[in-house]
């Protein structure tokens, strides 16, 4: 299963799919894989790390995650549950370490990393289409690829849930059998 959780900046996001990841851990917080993505580049981004650090069970195993997505999600096994936190920085880490690359082909091959990964995968994710167009053309192409990623995971996703002022609104319901 690939559960999609989307919103904007303290939606509550990040606090619902840990939720996910407990019940579909069964609690068993042992077989969880937590996918920090987010590097810590000044005070105010440690400040968000102490708070996710804190928030998140103490015996989840973290691995810290900033551009190599893909590969770590091949290696998961089908007893665990991933949580990614969040996609949205990883799309910025690849555009400030390798903005030349086909951001399309590294789109179908995270598609296709959660297609054929074996455990059930969490992904959290900013919705940053919702405001008004940046100036700059940086920001202007980081919105654009956020808005294309998030479409091309919502699209191979089971569950889509868009979270706003901490309440959940299931935008893609989970397929049943």
């Amino acid at each position: 299963m690939i559960h999609f959780v989307i919103g904007g900046a303290r939606s509550g996001k990040s606090a619902y799919a840990q939720q996910m990841v407990e019940q579909l851990s069964g609690h068993n917080t042992s077989s969880v894989i937590y996918i920090a993505t987010a590097e810590n580049i000044d005070d105010e981004m440690d400040k968000r790390i102490a708070h996710h650090k804190n928030n998140r069970p103490e015996d989840w195993c973290v691995k810290e995650v900033p551009l190599d997505l893909v590969s770590q999600l091949a290696s998961c096994s089908d007893s665990q549950v991933i949580l990614v936190d969040c996609l949205t920085l990883w799309l910025n880490n690849q555009l400030h370490y390798y903005p030349e690359q086909d951001f399309d082909v590294l789109f179908e091959q995270l598609c296709h990393a959660l297609t054929h990964c074996k455990g059930n995968v969490v992904l959290v994710a900013n919705e940053v289409g919702l405001g008004v167009i940046p100036m700059g053309d940086i920001s202007r192409r980081f919105v654009d690829l956020a808005g294309w990623l998030n479409q091309a995971v919502a699209k191979v996703s089971t569950r889509v849930t868009f979270m706003a002022a901490g309440l959940p609104l299931t935008m893609k319901p989970q397929e049943t059998a």
